[in-house]
């Protein structure tokens, strides 16, 4: 086990853990969202008179649809679709006709989930740690510590074709250079197992898995990864040979690379 991993479950299952990751994914949660009484009352007509098409109609305009289903963005991006499918309309009425028309309506105003504030979170925090944020021709000269200036493909781009790394799939969320080593990394907060949680876990790993002359990839985590468990993550995590920690350790873990 690297001792990053290490360090990382001990800092996990240290008083403070979550009080101090606050300060890198500060969390706050959303207001509901709004809907109009013009809608409101299209709506309660459309389940009063178990009217599919003014149903489907009207909740498609809406930012948030009150169920998940694989062609709602098809049919909210191509309208025309809704009278070309009746078969595609009719199940998805009879899910919603077979809620309580105020469980719908709560469903609708539902805030953004939280959890889609980490990753951008983590990369406003990257920018307080001390290090400069730098331009690709000013990166490659520089001889000290700086990141990589640009978006997630600008970095994939970088890594494919300068870097020379192959196969590269996912997208990292930076590059780090410390003198003429290049980090690439890739930051989760995992907030539960299995499902999505576990593939953006295997995700980050693969990136953990790079290692090409000067070049090595690291899998920033936080969340429930570190907890002791007989889940999938943790027992994946404990046997990793790659270099995984914490955020709460990877100016640690930059510093310890610039003396080496």
């Amino acid at each position: 086990m690297n001792k990053w991993i290490k360090q990382s479950i001990k800092l996990a299952n240290s008083p403070g853990y979550l009080d101090r990751l606050f300060e890198i994914y500060p969390v706050e949660l959303g207001m509901d969202r709004a809907i109009s009484d013009e809608v409101s009352s299209k709506i309660k007509k459309a389940f009063r008179n178990r009217d599919k098409l003014l149903l489907l109609e009207t909740l498609l305009k809406l930012p948030k649809f009150p169920i998940d289903h694989p062609y709602v963005a098809s049919l909210r991006r191509h309208p025309f679709l809704i009278k070309r499918n009746p078969k595609t309309v009719e199940r998805i009425a009879k899910t919603l006709f077979s809620a309580d028309l105020s469980t719908i309506l709560i469903l609708l105003t539902r805030p953004k989930s939280p959890t889609r504030q980490l990753g951008r979170s983590f990369k406003n925090w990257l920018q307080t740690i001390g290090y400069p944020f730098l331009e690709k021709n000013k990166f490659e000269k520089y001889q000290d510590i700086a990141f990589l200036k640009g978006s997630e493909n600008q970095l994939k781009q970088f890594a494919i074709e300068t870097l020379k790394v192959k196969n590269l799939k996912r997208r990292p969320d930076f590059i780090l250079k410390i003198k003429n080593k290049f980090i690439i990394g890739e930051s989760k907060f995992l907030t539960d197992y299995g499902g999505s949680q576990n593939n953006q876990f295997d995700g980050a790993l693969e990136i953990a898995k790079l290692r090409k002359n000067n070049v090595i990839g690291i899998a920033v985590l936080d969340g429930i990864v570190w907890f002791k468990s007989k889940a999938y993550m943790h027992r994946t995590i404990r046997k990793f040979n790659g270099i995984a920690l914490s955020a709460l350790l990877l100016k640690d873990f930059i510093e310890e690379q610039k003396l080496d």
